[in-house]
């Protein structure tokens, strides 16, 4: 498969997982947490890096588009590690330990706390949450992306 078409293939995947999570929030009523958004970002950063590569051919943008889908993954991976208890969060987007907190350390933190908190699963499939599901999915991107990237390589070398 050419070079092109797998950018396009990865690119595009980027644009799915992007567009499934805006619809879920926008018209499904899912809201997203904070770690949630930070999934979205290298999502878009891919399908930027996907364009710049087909409109001129700049080999390096596979790799960033490659670097990117891996950073969403990380994210996602340790969300979803959040999500199931495993570890701790970040605090502002978490419950966190309240233990040793005065009062009005408590109350603060109640009253800047997220309208949806990290730790807590708003959808799952197949027992994997949309975090958990943005992590597999978005792995898989990483490997169409250095797919490209080879394919992009053979195809140099035999020219």
């Amino acid at each position: 498969m050419s070079a092109h078409r797998l950018v396009l293939a990865a690119a595009f995947g980027s644009f799915a997982l992007l567009g499934a999570a805006l619809v879920s929030q926008y018209f499904g009523g899912l809201h997203p947490c904070k770690m949630c958004i930070w999934q979205r970002w290298p999502h878009g950063a891919a399908i930027g890096f996907g364009a710049l590569f087909l409109l001129t051919s700049w080999r390096p943008a596979i790799l960033l588009g490659a670097l990117c889908a891996l950073v969403t993954s990380g994210i996602g991976a340790f969300h979803a590690g959040v999500e199931q208890g495993w570890w701790e969060g970040p605090t502002t987007c978490s419950s966190g330990d309240i233990s040793g907190l005065s009062t009005e350390d408590l109350l603060d933190q109640i009253l800047t706390a997220p309208v949806v908190r990290c730790d807590e699963i708003v959808w799952e499939f197949a027992g994997i949450s949309m975090a958990g599901w943005n992590a597999l999915l978005s792995a898989g991107l990483v490997l169409i992306w250095l797919w490209g990237w080879r394919a992009y390589a053979s195809s140099s070398a035999s020219q």
